[in-house]
């Protein structure tokens, strides 16, 4: 009974957390629909998603969810998302009135990301890609749609300095928020922060049909690994 029973515990546990995972998406595209609901437009309820399902990745990392498991969700959802392009199977994420990738690049960058820092026990940097990602190019749009009064336009992309300086700042804390929980307050943290911040906002103003959301994370995670080595 005894080896039965260590032979059935990690069943529980993956149970554990494809359930979590499940349930934190859904509450996300719940809160999605419920703005919608309320009168707010397609910009709003497509934030509340890009930004909110980014943070399954927090959850990946809290789990320890295999690396398989998340390039499996990666794989999956990535279809999902082309197929979208053709079915109205996400209407509230793709009908926003432009010609964008994002939301497959955003599926790729999660799997990507998972696939190459998940089998070095550097989880870290797969996280600070996709935070970066979510919370500072989500903020960075609401902030300059809302509040930009000073555009400037690269390759025809309509951009602000005030949503490019939301990008920065919101960059800089994200990546020093995460590497100050792995490696402490040190002066390598405040300096990695930094120039990766500077990277995500310089990749983010040149981006075209939702590249972002795959120049971004990767560029943001393998600048900080590789500073990180470097350093």
């Amino acid at each position: 009974m005894r080896i039965l029973f260590l032979d059935m515990s990690p069943v529980p546990s993956l149970l554990f957390q494809c359930a979590l995972v499940i349930g934190w998406l859904a509450g996300v595209g719940g809160a999605s629909e419920v703005a919608r609901r309320l009168g707010y437009g397609p910009e709003i309820t497509r934030k509340i998603v890009h930004i909110g399902a980014g943070q399954v990745i927090l959850i990946a990392w809290w789990l320890a969810v295999p690396a398989w498991l998340g390039i499996a969700a990666s794989v999956v959802f990535s279809g999902v998302a082309l197929l979208s392009y053709r079915l109205p199977l996400l209407p509230g994420i793709n009908g926003i009135g432009r010609q964008s990738w994002g939301t497959f690049f955003y599926a790729v960058s999660i799997g990507l990301l998972i696939g190459c820092f998940w089998p070095l026990h550097l989880p870290q940097y797969a996280v600070i890609g996709i935070l970066t990602m979510t919370w500072g190019d989500g903020l960075a749009a609401l902030i300059g749609q809302r509040l930009g009064q000073h555009p400037y336009q690269v390759w025809g992309e309509k951009k602000s300095w005030e949503g490019s300086l939301t990008m920065l700042l919101v960059s800089y804390c994200v990546c020093a928020a995460v590497l100050i929980t792995v490696q402490g307050p040190i002066m390598a943290t405040w300096l990695v922060a930094a120039v990766a911040a500077a990277i995500a906002t310089a990749l983010e103003s040149v981006s075209k049909y939702g590249i972002d959301n795959l120049s971004v994370p990767l560029g943001t995670a393998a600048v900080c690994f590789w500073l990180n080595q470097s350093l």
